[in-house]
């Protein structure tokens, strides 16, 4: 069955080879030095957290921090084949914290239970470029749906590995990745960090291999279609397509369809999994406004689980429609809804504004899952239960001048019910600077 559906993958993501190649980026490569970025990142982070569970301990957490990376990505030599390299160094200190308040995911804590007065890092990467493929091989950031890092922090975390990418056929691109380590998000040189899950907890898996992509079948229309194998954990697989209609000239529709199937595989060190995740959203814009409304389902005897990038939920690999801030609503046998809003304040004479509210409201019903296994804390009664969660979020981007791309986001959450009853702030402010 395994088998079938990894041919399948193949077949659909080179389902284009009719179409005509594009042109060669290879070919008009500028050089290793002529084509450099070098981007300073500034990023200040202000994280609380209330919970108001009985037997929270702490029931505040509270941490601001400012971090700083630099990112170098040099051209391509010139030729058939082209040589170059991605480095990065980054680096936080801590503002404000102290013992009882620390655990937020912006800094390591130590064994006295207080955050790091500061933390560093840095990595590379090789890379070749043939035509309009590249491949690289170090220290990365993947961005697919099932091996994505977390960045709801300071810093996004890293892959030790191999990722190639291409766009050889016109409307196709096609991503693929082999990954051996991780360096989590607030950790400082380590490459030896486990690939483990959000839900299942640690894993002594050692690699994640993934394969996909995605076609644009019209300008209006896509298909992306992924598998993945986390060795002796799972087989994973995502589908996804993405509409948009426009209506008018201020007016448009959009749908977005999302659905993951999990299995064990090999050892199954997270036991018997066998669950089906989808998500389908519809949005109406007019003007400034965005109303949106989404459907999300988990079928099957383990919860919608996804790759962790620390041991926690640091992890961006899940794409459904109602994985939000504080809950991904993806509990065994949850059926969740969502309603949205979001307004664009450039239509008013305040461009670079947007504000977003969002109500989610979930069931959780965990009677299949397996008493015995990895997610036995689901099974029975426990498993059954309702939450909710409501989160306000207001973005300004300075669009011009001396201070042009400098962002302030606040984001609010507040969830109550089976995923826990907490309040949640988040204040961050970045400023990116293009030095070359």
């Amino acid at each position: 069955m395994h088998a079938i559906k990894w041919t399948t993958l193949a077949l659909a993501v080179t389902a284009a080879a009719s179409q005509s190649a594009v042109a060669s980026e290879q070919s008009e490569a500028t050089g290793f030095v002529d084509g450099s970025d070098l981007t300073l990142l500034n990023k200040n982070y202000y994280f609380a957290r209330d919970n108001h569970a009985s037997a929270a301990n702490p029931s505040r957490i509270e941490e601001w921090a400012h971090g700083m990376l630099l990112t170098y990505e040099s051209g391509f030599t010139q030729g058939t084949v082209g040589f170059g390299v991605d480095l990065h160094a980054g680096g936080a200190i801590k503002l404000d914290s102290g013992r009882g308040t620390s655990g937020t995911g912006l800094l390591p804590v130590d064994s006295d239970g207080r955050a790091a007065d500061e933390l560093g890092f840095a990595g590379g990467a090789v890379k070749l470029r043939i035509s309009n493929t590249t491949l690289k091989y170090g220290d990365l950031t993947p961005v697919a749906p099932v091996f994505s890092p977390g960045t709801g922090r300071i810093f996004a975390s890293t892959a030790n590995g191999f990722q190639l990418t291409s766009s050889e056929l016109e409307r196709l691109t096609v991503d693929a990745g082999y990954f051996t380590s991780l360096r989590d998000r607030n950790r400082s040189l380590n490459r030896d960090g486990d690939i483990s899950l959000v839900y299942a907890g640690g894993i002594d898996a050692e690699t994640v291999g993934y394969l996909g992509g995605t076609y644009q079948l019209t300008d209006s229309l896509s298909a992306t279609l992924y598998g993945s194998k986390y060795d002796d954990v799972w087989t994973q697989y995502y589908g996804n397509l993405n509409y948009a209609l426009p209506l008018s000239e201020d007016q448009a529709l959009s749908f977005d369809f999302n659905v993951y199937d999990t299995r064990d595989e090999g050892s199954a060190q997270a036991g018997d999994i066998n669950t089906t995740a989808w998500s389908l959203a519809a949005g109406y814009s007019i003007g400034a406004h965005t109303f949106s409304l989404a459907h999300q389902q988990v079928n099957g005897n383990a919860p919608m689980d996804y790759i962790s990038m620390d041991g926690t939920n640091a992890g961006d690999s899940i794409y459904l429609a109602n994985s939000s801030q504080w809950s991904d609503f993806n509990a065994p046998g949850e059926k969740s809804v969502q309603a949205r809003y979001d307004l664009n304040m450039a239509t008013y004479g305040v461009p670079g504004l947007s504000l977003m509210a969002r109500y989610i409201k979930g069931d959780i019903d965990g009677a299949s899952v397996d008493p015995d296994g990895a997610y036995a804390y689901y099974a029975g009664d426990a498993g059954k239960g309702k939450e909710w969660e409501r989160d306000l979020e207001a973005k300004y981007v300075v669009q011009d001048g001396d201070l042009k791309d400098l962002s302030f986001r606040v984001r609010y959450a507040t969830a109550r019910g089976f995923a826990g009853d907490i309040d949640e702030l988040r204040v961050i402010t970045e400023y990116p600077l293009d030095i070359l």
